[in-house]
């Protein structure tokens, strides 16, 4: 029986539960872990309880704090003499301060950058941890805020922290949604010398909206130039709807008036915005003058174009108007960089009429319109003056950078055929260059490239103008001047360099070198004729109706040496198949005064061929011709005393040429050299050129010594 097996006994405990064989099979979990979840978890209580605390007192009891905190980091006295409150609500920040103020830094000489009755704003709290300040809400009563720079434009009221720190650029945070009352703000920049109000219409608040309108209004001083402006945002509810704000804003200032209407992203933030400009006004450089730029003047103008800004950039694009009579269309960008503005611009012009090209050159439009051609003349001590005298605008110039592109396809024009122009334009810190500034005339190009440097004292002017080949009779039948039998072309070059604020002062302290290259060709032989006083000739062929009979200029240069202001002829040669043209004299760009003498001297023998100077005087302004020089009296007195004393036939011989002119060797002439290097035909040196000069000193008269020997030495060529 001890072998017997007993029975198995039986196990009456419960069988384990799902729950417990999952925990069974499940791995421990790392005690980090755990820890982690508890600090977090931690975490979010704590914030919980802080945002409970702050958003059941209101956070009023923070108010010692935040003005210490808030003075400290932005190094001003910050003050709240009423209410305090700053919690979540529920995730923005909403804050509130009654009597707030916020002290200028001490340069700024006292007074408070903001102070407020009443500021209750409710700030994305999202939004602004990422660097982009929004405000959803911002309520303001009896609010002032004054903008400001320094005298030397580096430090500003807005830039907080270190005082003497560098002025950051005003970046105005997004505020979707105001309630404005009794408020308004300051602006000032001395360097500048612009002076702004602008105060704000009471807008107030119902059920969480504002009124369909936020108007405002302003007044100020821009360089000394009053400006005033009126405007509103005409729906500024339309942002918490998932629309766009309407702003519409005019500006009056001088004689201009604009307006800018369009659409807002946000209601204070213009980046991205779609809007529109219109300016209207009497002379377009008035108001560019208001922003410190400098433009040529104008007409009256009337411009619109779009408008929006992109980061540091302010750009015009789509531009259509008119200014005088000419048409203007392209599109133009301000950016705001240090030290200056920077502009750029490409613009185009179907046709510019020449009274409104005027101003490019230093003239009134408006006196041209009312005076004519004589509007281009003043007089000074007496004497008539064509060159402009309108001084350049340095202290402008100090202001900006440029570069801009025009091109014009037509200019209006009764004399002179100008078309095609291409102006590049580039300033940088004062230093002007128009290069290209090129154009059609006549068939012919214009090809200019002139510096302009205003960094030196006085202002120095380069100037390099070339004229390629052109013909002459085109030219001359821009002029009023028949073209027919004349197909003789023209070049030139002119280089010289000049100190002056204007085109006159420059001119009249100038030094270089002026060229006009005539190349084989024909001319009329009156014109020969007439400039020879060929009686017998010039009388025989009107009578044989052979007037415009081509005459074959073989070459000819109109050379000037220019000195201080003083051109002289270096040489007048042009050489034809029947005679030969020799110049002597010159003019003053000091005074206007012009001194000039042609004669031609016959290759064949000529009868009554007078053989005397055609001179050239008066001013620019004013030029005249004499043909009874000395000369041709002294022949006609000398032919009359043969005359009585022999017979009327000897009288003739005093008439007589003839025909021992030298010709021309071409090569020096068509390369534009000096008299100097001027040749005959055979190589010899030419002696009838290079001599003569110009003797009026700065009053346009000289003394009569002077003019007795310079008379002597201009004639006596002769």
């Amino acid at each position: 029986m001890a072998d017997r097996e007993l029975p198995p006994v039986a196990d009456h405990s419960p069988p384990p539960s799902t729950e417990a064989a999952a925990a069974s099979q499940r791995p421990d979990r790392p005690r980090w872990l755990t820890i982690l979840l508890r600090v977090l978890l931690g975490i979010v209580i704590a914030l919980f309880l802080v945002w409970a605390i702050l958003f059941i007192t209101k956070g009023r009891f923070l108010k010692g704090t935040f003005e210490k905190i808030a003075s400290n980091s932005t190094e001003r006295q910050v003050r709240v003499g009423g209410d305090f409150q700053f919690y979540f609500n529920p995730i923005n920040v909403k804050f509130l301060a009654e009597g707030l103020t916020v002290s200028n830094p001490a340069w700024a000489g006292g007074g408070n950058f903001l102070e407020a009755r009443k500021f209750d704003s409710q700030i994305a709290t999202l939004t602004f941890l990422f660097g982009k300040r929004r405000m959803n809400w911002l309520g303001l009563d009896g609010a002032k805020v004054d903008l400001a720079w320094d005298a030397d434009h580096r430090r500003n009221t807005w830039t907080f922290g270190d005082p003497n720190a560098k002025g950051e650029p005003f970046d105005m945070p997004v505020i979707r949604q105001a309630a404005v009352s009794n408020s308004g703000l300051r602006y000032t920049d001395p360097s500048m010398r612009v002076l702004a109000n602008v105060r704000f219409h009471t807008v107030e608040a119902r059920d969480s909206k504002v009124a369909s309108a936020v108007r405002f209004e302003g007044d100020g001083r821009a360089r000394g130039t009053p400006f005033t402006l009126t405007g509103a945002l005409l729906s500024p509810n339309a942002v918490l709807a998932g629309g766009r704000n309407q702003l519409a804003v005019t500006i009056r200032a001088v004689d201009a008036v604009g307006t800018i209407t369009g659409t807002l992203r946000e209601p204070t933030e213009l980046e991205g915005s779609d809007l529109k400009v219109d300016l209207r006004g009497r002379n377009l450089a008035h108001l560019f003058e208001v922003f410190g730029l400098t433009v040529p003047d104008t007409r009256r103008y009337h411009l619109a174009s779009a408008f929006t800004k992109r980061g540091e950039e302010w750009r015009f694009t789509g531009l259509r108007g008119t200014f005088g009579d000419s048409d203007l269309s392209g599109g133009f960008s301000v950016f705001q960089r240090e030290p200056r503005v920077f502009l750029t611009a490409d613009l185009a012009t179907r046709t510019l009429d020449m009274l409104d090209v005027a101003p490019f050159i230093g003239y009134n439009p408006d006196r041209l319109n009312a005076e004519g051609k004589s509007g281009t003349i003043t007089q000074v001590g007496g004497t008539p003056r064509l060159l402009p005298d309108t001084p350049l605008n340095i202290a402008a110039l100090k202001n900006f950078d440029a570069k801009v592109d025009w091109k014009v396809r037509q200019v209006r024009s009764k004399n002179v055929p100008i078309s095609n122009i291409k102006l590049g334009l580039t300033l940088d810190n004062r230093l002007l260059t128009l290069s290209p500034l090129n154009f059609t005339m006549a068939r012919g190009t214009v090809l200019s490239d002139i510096r302009i440097n205003a960094r030196r004292t006085p202002v120095f002017t380069n100037y390099d103008i070339r004229l390629t080949p052109t013909p002459m009779g085109k030219l001359l039948a821009g002029f009023g001047v028949a073209e027919a039998g004349t197909s003789g072309t023209v070049s030139a070059r002119v280089k010289m360099t000049g100190s002056g604020d204007s085109v006159r002062t420059s001119l009249a302290n100038s030094n270089g070198r002026i060229a006009f290259i005539l190349p084989k060709g024909t001319f009329w032989t009156r014109n020969i004729q007439l400039s020879e006083l060929d009686v017998g000739t010039f009388v025989q062929k009107m009578f044989e109706d052979k007037l415009k009979k081509p005459v074959e200029i073989n070459c000819g240069l109109i050379g000037f040496t220019v000195r201080n202001g003083v051109a002289a002829a270096d040489p007048i040669l042009i050489d034809t198949s029947k005679n030969v043209m020799l110049g002597r004299g010159g003019f003053s760009f000091k005074t206007e005064a012009i001194d000039l003498a042609f004669r031609a001297d016959s290759k064949k023998f000529s009868l009554f061929a007078g053989q005397s100077p055609v001179g050239i005087n008066g001013y620019f302004a004013k030029p005249g011709i004499s043909v009874l020089s000395p000369e041709l009296l002294g022949r006609a007195g000398a032919g009359l005393g043969l005359a009585v004393v022999a017979t009327p036939v000897a009288g003739l011989l005093a008439f007589v040429d003839v025909g021992d002119a030298k010709s021309a060797a071409c090569g020096p002439v068509l390369a534009g050299a000096t008299a100097q290097a001027q040749r005959t035909t055979k190589g010899k040196p030419r002696d009838d050129v290079g001599q003569g000069t110009t003797a009026k000193d700065e009053d346009g008269k000289g003394s009569g010594e002077e003019k007795k020997k310079q008379r002597k030495k201009f004639l006596g060529i002769f």
